[in-house]
């Protein structure tokens, strides 16, 4: 079993059907840590230690929010800034994240044909979230593609926040191939690269 830690940021929850669907899916899934940013730190004072300690007591962190102008929203972007830091996460003695799993779980308000070379994004989603990735790779850790709904603000919440649980559930008991997930893209609901047993 691995050890799940799971983020949540959207500084405007009430407005969200999405992200708040897949926060109330990941309460159903027993044995993960499920931490809300903007609940915890809401002055945007983080504990550096504590949220240091939690990460080096997971296997994996997996972070959720919607895209706000090609990246995170700002407190999850301070939070990186803070937490993965010299000597923890990269530099001199940086290597207390070595060999864990990144992965995120993003929402994209705009379609996927406009998250390519022909549409009006010009850039493939996974472009945008290059810097997530090359955190994970410099602080030693493994980046498997992200579970991402397209339009957001559109579609019914219901199948995409199931399949948030399925995930949350299948890395938590390793039914998650994470070597296909490094092969992928992207992930939605239905393409999981879930094991037999899962």
């Amino acid at each position: 079993m691995a050890a799940l830690l799971h983020y949540y940021a959207h500084p405007g929850q009430r407005f969200s059907q999405v992200n708040s669907a897949m926060w109330r899916a990941a309460q159903t899934v027993e044995a993960i840590t499920s931490v809300d940013l903007y609940r915890d730190y809401p002055r945007h004072i983080i504990d550096v230690g504590h949220e240091q300690r939690l990460i080096a007591d997971h296997d994996a962190v997996l972070l959720q929010f919607p895209l706000f102008w090609y990246s995170s929203p700002s407190l999850l972007k301070e939070w990186i800034d803070l937490v993965f830091a010299d000597g923890f996460a990269y530099g001199e003695g940086g290597d207390k994240l070595r060999g864990k799993r990144m992965m995120l779980a993003v929402t994209a308000s705009a379609s996927q044909q406009a998250y390519s070379p022909e549409g009006y994004q010009h850039y493939p989603l996974r472009t945008f979230l290059t810097p997530f990735e090359q955190t994970a790779r410099l602080s030693m850790m493994r980046f498997g593609a992200p579970y991402v709904m397209f339009e957001a603000l559109k579609a019914a919440p219901g199948a995409h926040a199931a399949g948030f649980a399925r995930l949350l559930t299948a890395i938590r008991d390793d039914h998650f191939d994470w070597d296909r997930a490094e092969q992928a893209e992207i992930l939605t609901h239905d393409t999981l690269p879930l094991t037999e047993k899962a």
